[in-house]
């Protein structure tokens, strides 16, 4: 499989806005903290045509605003995305239709004064994939391929459920015939049956319609399920990336292997629930740790750890590692 998407030296601050007081103690010469929350820093990676990543991570770890890089929403500080040899943005905007998102929040993502009809058809009306005329038939397909009646077109998004409006979401972004989908957190405000109705949904979409996907989630087991390889990320940073069958069973990264071991387990011998979560708290973007970001919390750290930053290098299996003692 050939490379679809090329992200190189993905970096991403946020420079913090000045209130008025602030300003005017700047004014007056009083130290003002202007230090930038650095969100991504440095990340290269690549999707192949047809397969699915996933992006794991806590809550906090940059892999959001990753995503929205790749999507084109976001520019980056520095470094860039290609799609196909072609750059995603230019000049701080977006340059092709060809990369959709599916959003958290379907009720937030989608606009609730528009009937959802309209909602589907707006974007490949406006770039010349269908006609107006054509429009009702465009939609009546893709909301029967959502598992959605197709009556429902003139409806609100406030006249569905959680699950009916993320189904409608997926229509809106495929509708748009992307080559890759990037789905930020897309069943995570969802009920857990209501879950998996749309992974299975996602998975049969996907292999119908031959798409390559970013799948970002700070669910292990959903990520398991539907990515061919699974990238782990850490304070803006990619640790660990691999197949998912090598991550998941042989996790080279103690960012990892500590990810794996909090998610709750069933011990049947002794009828109990057994966990271990990571310790510490992940730090703060304004100051990250020098060397190794995860130092501070990782049980083989040592003195190289702390002074010297591990790059991302191949290990057997297909792995790549950012640790000094992988």
């Amino acid at each position: 499989m050939t490379d679809l998407v090329e992200a190189a030296g993905l970096t991403r601050r946020f420079d913090p806005r000045l209130s008025i007081g602030d300003r005017i103690a700047a004014l007056f010469g009083a130290p003002v903290e202007t230090r930038p929350v650095r969100a991504v820093t440095d990340v290269s990676f690549a999707i192949r045509q047809g397969e699915t990543l996933g992006l794991v991570g806590e809550s906090g770890c940059g892999k959001s605003t990753l995503g929205r890089m790749v999507a084109g929403i976001l520019p980056p500080t520095s470094g860039g995305i290609r799609l196909d040899g072609a750059p995603v943005m230019e000049r701080g905007r977006k340059t092709t239709t060809r990369i959709q998102t599916v959003f958290q929040d379907p009720f937030a993502s989608l606009n609730p004064r528009r009937r959802i009809g309209a909602t589907i058809s707006e974007g490949p009306i406006a770039h010349g994939l269908i006609t107006r005329v054509a429009a009702p038939a465009f939609v009546a397909d893709w909301l029967a391929r959502v598992g959605l009646d197709p009556a429902v077109a003139q409806r609100f998004p406030h006249q569905f459920s959680g699950g009916q409006r993320q189904r409608v979401a997926i229509a809106r972004a495929l509708a748009m015939q992307p080559d890759i989908l990037v789905c930020d957190e897309p069943v995570a405000s969802l009920d857990v049956s209501i879950q998996a109705q749309i992974l299975n949904l996602f998975l049969d979409l996907r292999q119908a319609l031959g798409l390559t996907c970013l799948f970002i989630s700070h669910d292990l087991s959903v990520v398991r399920h539907v990515s061919d390889r699974v990238a782990i990320m850490y304070l803006g940073r990619i640790v660990e990336v691999g197949p998912a069958a090598e991550v998941y069973g042989a996790p080279r990264h103690p960012y990892t292997q500590g990810l794996l071991d909090s998610v709750p387990k069933l011990r049947l011998d002794a009828n109990a629930v057994t966990f271990r979560p990571i310790a510490g708290e992940l730090p703060s973007p304004l100051s990250p740790p020098p060397g190794c970001a995860f130092h501070p919390r990782c049980p083989r750290a040592t003195e190289l750890c702390r002074r010297e930053r591990p790059a991302l290098a191949p290990r057997p299996g297909g792995i790549e590692v950012a640790c000094h003692h992988a």
